[in-house]
């Protein structure tokens, strides 16, 4: 099992910007590929940018390109979710997910919720405009 903790959400004006981070605990000995998704009020949960788990390859949604970055630091168990420009629709609560990365797999398995078998409780990013 590995548990999940997200921080750094918070209210911020359009145009601001936010770091979020993700601590995992437990069984983390393992290759995990980790994940950010955000699920506004109303609205199904949606992929928003991914990572393997060496760091090499990254993945984001187009409507975050070129404004958010995701990093982790596998020595501290951490994922980061830099996000730059921030936008009101961008205001959601975000989830940090994860899961085992055993082998090589393409861009679809790291966008897709199903692939990820652990979860956060979520840190809420409000932008007002």
């Amino acid at each position: 099992q590995v548990q999940l903790v997200e921080s750094g959400g918070g209210l911020v004006q359009a145009g601001g910007s936010l770091r979020l981070s993700c601590a995992a605990s437990g069984r983390t000995n393992r290759r995990y590929a980790m994940g950010w998704f955000r699920q506004a009020p109303g609205k199904e949960r949606e992929f928003v940018a991914a990572i393997n788990w060496s760091g090499t390859s990254t993945y984001y949604t187009d409507s975050v390109k070129g404004r958010f970055t995701i990093s982790r630091d596998n020595a501290k168990n951490t994922v980061f979710l830099q996000m730059n420009s921030l936008k009101p629709e961008d205001t959601a609560a975000y989830y940090c997910a994860a899961v085992s990365q055993p082998g090589s797999y393409g861009s679809s398995w790291f966008t897709s919720k199903g692939s990820y078998d652990y979860w956060g409780q979520g840190t809420q990013v409000t932008v007002s405009s």
